[in-house]
């Protein structure tokens, strides 16, 4: 006989006092049924030599859901089956189902063990629910299991995974033994990975550790370490590596993998590559740790060498390396190298299944400009979801084809495929630059509907859409309603007031920019150099010429060559050149803009005896081509123009723009060279 199975409902109530006579009945007639449906039935065969197969079979033992069926009520159920109902619930993440139960078995005075409050706490850490965190905290509380060390550790961590540092610190300030590390561990660890900047609370811990004597591990050292590589304390950084050196605990390998990120994120590139260089055994999560540092800090080329070093050793990439490496291939252009990574993927045969690895193979061929294989990757993938199509929406953004980006987000649609944030945070400048208004205003309903915004970043996208499709009064009212601003908000806003002529209201936000908590960055200012120039205002030009002073921003390239212009634009010459001395180190940018000043002042001769000394030290760019041109043309410098022409051409393998040819000719005919003249023309006609 086949026990039907129903789903399980919960009896909350007590059976009646004069029941239980009728109670053991039941149960005993309950599992004399089960009994006689296990009972062998009888052989029946045609043929007595001939076997009966279903004999032949081994016997099927009985599941517990037959022994015990779901259907039967908590009261009748002994408590370990209990136990297992609620560690069932819990590893399915039914926590109010299982809580429930909880809530039975306190009015039934019946108690829990650790066990199953482990299992309950493992699930509302996955959850992150505080709700339910402290409801199991109640209920631990209720079953006397507070003093329980292992699980006031459980507890630390759930409570952090919850997003509540406090009720954390409290469970753990009730800790008997704070010599034990574990606590101390769950508090750290918990601290570190709740994704916020608690780099001071962790530090603090940390510290107070080594006060009360705790005996630090290897968990301990690589959590914290991890914490100082998120907040760039390269200072703390080195006093911990140096007491892991005094400890002993230095020749651990997870432990170096743990330095090597802290010291790539602290920009202390060479330190990284020393300290794996020392690792006699280096395992995937070294090779990963310092393929992705070199990747972070812009050492395209290193990381793509620690690729070939790495199958040199025949320790061979996996899923997390690849997915590092795809976007390094498609930033330095190396198509062939992302075509070999291609076939070594198809080769794997699982890795290529993945489609965040699909999304960067995507991703890499359209940034080498290679749009037919990212389609052929991306149509060719049995499964498509947002950030594969992201990912193409992107490369055809980049690749200039903005309305087939556009159409994009119609197809995905189609397919049943929603966009998320990043997808919209894509399309917004693509609307920007096509200046489509009525599209921006589509994805912007989008956004508010689906609850993107608020987002710093969305918003300052539309401010910049608005702005370029000329309702300057949208970005306005999306910039007083932003609660959050940061430096990139103020200089997209600077930026709109001045793209729509709105210039002294650009001013008007830069000074608020000041004032508030957000001071302005090199972009900023470089901007803001951009604007004086345009509109001859030294004054301003020379408060943030004091600005970059106190920020030390000379140094960097594009601030100086702007701050070089703008003095120049303004008539100061000498000012100019003062800054320009200043310069520690002068690359083609600042050469350009001392070029440039000059030109403004009409200093025309001295401008060409610059340029030829720059020539000497960097290899001019298109850039620097086009100013000195641009000078020979407002001086009357033929012969000047036609020996630059030639250098561009035949030296420097520089493109000659029909723009170029265009100044050349003009030249030569007011110079009356009309026969040279007419040869530039026809040199210009090949271009057609």
């Amino acid at each position: 006989m086949e026990v039907t199975q129903s789903p399980l409902s919960l009896h909350l109530h007590f059976p009646p006092p004069n029941s239980l006579n009728h109670h053991n009945n039941n149960i005993h007639k309950h599992f004399s049924k089960i009994k006689s449906s296990t009972r062998t039935q009888p052989i029946q065969t045609q043929n007595p030599t001939i076997p009966n197969k279903k004999f032949s079979k081994k016997h099927q033992q009985f599941d517990e859901k037959d022994a015990f069926p779901a259907s039967l009520p908590l009261h009748k159920k002994n408590p370990l089956a209990i136990y297992k109902d609620i560690r069932r619930f819990a590893r399915q993440n039914q926590l109010k189902e299982a809580l429930t139960i909880m809530d039975y078995m306190d009015q039934q005075g019946i108690p829990v063990n650790p066990t199953t409050f482990s299992a309950l706490i493992a699930a509302c850490i996955r959850a992150k629910s505080l709700t339910k965190a402290k409801e199991i905290h109640t209920h631990l509380r209720i079953n006397g299991l507070e003093s329980n060390e292992f699980l006031r550790t459980k507890l630390v961590h759930m409570y952090i995974s919850c997003g509540s540092i406090e009720d954390a610190k409290r469970v753990f300030d009730k800790c008997t033994s704070t010599a034990s590390v574990y606590p101390w561990n769950a508090l750290i660890r918990g601290t570190v990975i709740s994704g916020k900047k608690r780099y001071g609370d962790v530090l603090t811990a940390y510290q107070e550790m080594r006060v009360n004597g705790v005996e630090l591990n290897e968990y301990t050292f690589s959590n914290v370490i991890k914490s100082f590589a998120g907040a760039s304390a390269l200072k703390q950084g080195f006093k911990t590596h140096a007491i892991m050196i005094k400890n002993g605990m230095i020749s651990s390998s997870v432990l170096k993998t743990s330095l090597i990120d802290m010291y790539f994120k602290c920009g202390k590139v060479r330190l990284a590559h020393n300290m794996f260089e020392e690792m006699h055994e280096r395992d995937i999560v070294a090779w990963g740790a310092i393929i992705a540092g070199f990747a972070h800090n812009r050492r395209q080329w290193e990381a793509l060498d620690c690729v070939r070093w790495m199958a040199i050793e025949r320790m061979y990439p996996n899923s997390v390396i690849i997915t590092t490496i795809l976007p390094v291939i498609g930033e330095v252009w190396a198509r062939r190298l992302g075509q070999e990574v291609h076939c070594y993927l198809l080769k794997t045969k699982g890795y290529s299944r993945e489609l965040t690895i699909q999304s960067g193979l995507i991703d890499m061929y359209c940034k080498c400009g290679d749009m037919g294989s990212g389609r052929r990757v991306f149509y060719g993938s049995r499964e498509r979801n947002a950030i594969s199509w992201t990912a193409l929406m992107s490369g055809y953004a980049s690749n200039g084809r903005l309305e087939q980006a556009l159409r994009s987000v119609v197809w995905m649609q189609q397919e049943g495929c929603r966009p998320d944030v990043v997808t919209v945070a894509t399309v917004i400048p693509v609307c920007a630059k096509l200046k489509t208004l009525k599209h921006g205003k589509e994805i912007h309903a989008f956004a508010v509907k689906k609850l993107y915004l608020p987002n710093v970043s969305l918003t300052t996208s539309l401010i910049k859409m608005y702005s370029k499709c000329g309702v300057l009064d949208y970005s306005v009212k999306l910039f007083d309603g932003m609660e959050d601003r940061n430096v990139i908000a103020w200089t997209a806003m600077i930026d709109s007031y001045v793209e729509n002529g709105c210039t002294y209201k650009a001013f008007n936000v830069f000074r608020f920019m000041q004032w508030s908590k957000h001071r302005p960055d090199s972009v900023t200012i470089a901007r803001m150099l951009c604007i004086c120039s345009e509109i001859k205002a030294l004054k301003l030009g020379k408060e943030i010429h004091g600005h970059i002073l106190k920020k030390d921003f000379e140094s960097i390239p594009f601030v100086s060559a702007e701050l070089v212009k703008m003095y120049g634009s303004c008539g100061f010459v000498l000012s100019a050149k003062s800054v320009f001395n200043a310069v520690p180190v002068k690359g083609s940018m600042t050469w350009t803009a001392i070029i440039e000043a000059y030109g403004y002042n009409k200093l025309w001769q001295d401008a060409i005896k610059l340029f030829d000394e720059m020539r000497t030290r960097f290899t001019p760019n298109d850039f620097t081509f086009k100013v000195v041109v641009s000078i020979c043309e407002q001086a009357g410098f033929a012969d000047d123009a036609c020996r630059i022409f030639k250098l561009m051409s035949e030296r420097y393998k520089v493109k000659i723009s029909e723009e170029h040819y265009a100044i050349i000719i003009g030249l030569l005919n007011r110079s009356g060279r009309t026969r040279e003249a007419q040869r530039f023309i026809e040199m210009s006609n090949l271009l057609s």
